[in-house]
């Protein structure tokens, strides 16, 4: 069996060089969709450490997981949160180890204007949110109302927390790797961090400083101190 790995941030195709030029570890669909059409029809196994990222990105990797006509495992190694857990369920079978952090939790955004644009908007997140919802249906045959709850469950992006046991008992995960029926579910300590977002603002600066030049020479110790006013300016951890 084949193995692709997803680790690090989920993100757009668009914007893949951009966390690469800042050695930030991301994945975008397009690297998924070329591991599955060199993997043939052959039965894969995607191995998962992600705390999430763009939603779109997310869904197309879903879909594309969905379409592969050989058999598909996803393999949680270290933690599915956010758009990483929507991945995961694009897959036929869920195994995880017993160690594992599992978590759900409302769509959210960056959004300024009126108090027009702001009731649009969560609007268009509630929407999404049913959208997410649906594909966590299909996976663990729970309901809208229950799944929606889960999702906003804590405050602004922690969600639903879970360890194997537990997402294996709602139907996010299949198999838990090594539990012969035995497992006791753990006392779960979470740090809820997730994954670390560039916002639109300062991709859009450094596409207008790259512009033109095919391939931006690397500088690791001005890239370093870039990330690091990033994380302190521009970056979200969502």
């Amino acid at each position: 069996m084949k193995e692709i790995t997803i680790n690090g941030t989920i993100v757009s195709n668009d914007d893949k060089w951009i966390y690469d030029w800042f050695e930030v570890e991301s994945c975008c669909p397009k690297d998924i969709i070329k591991a599955l059409q060199d993997a043939g029809e052959d039965d894969v196994t995607v191995l998962v450490n992600s705390g999430g990222g763009d939603l779109d990105a997310g869904n197309e990797i879903y879909s594309a997981l969905k379409r592969y006509k050989g058999k598909t495992v996803a393999e949680i190694t270290g933690y599915a949160a956010s758009a990483a857990t929507v991945i995961c369920c694009g897959a036929d079978t869920v195994r995880a180890n017993a160690g594992i952090q599992y978590m759900i939790h409302n769509v959210s955004t960056w959004q300024g204007g009126d108090h027009r644009d702001m009731e649009t908007m969560a609007s268009v997140l509630k929407a999404a949110d049913r959208s997410v919802a649906n594909v966590y249906q299909q996976k663990t045959g729970l309901d809208e109302k229950t799944i929606l709850g889960m999702m906003s469950t804590g405050t602004g992006n922690m969600g639903k927390w879970m360890d194997a046991k537990e997402a294996k008992e709602y139907g996010f995960i299949d198999e838990i790797i090594g539990d012969n029926g035995s497992l006791a579910r753990p006392i779960s300590i979470y740090n809820a961090h997730g994954a670390f977002i560039i916002s639109d603002e300062v991709k859009e600066k450094i596409r207008l400083e790259f512009a033109g030049k095919k391939s931006p020479e690397f500088d690791s110790q001005k890239a370093q101190a870039r990330l690091n006013l990033l994380k302190l300016k521009g970056g979200k951890v969502l």
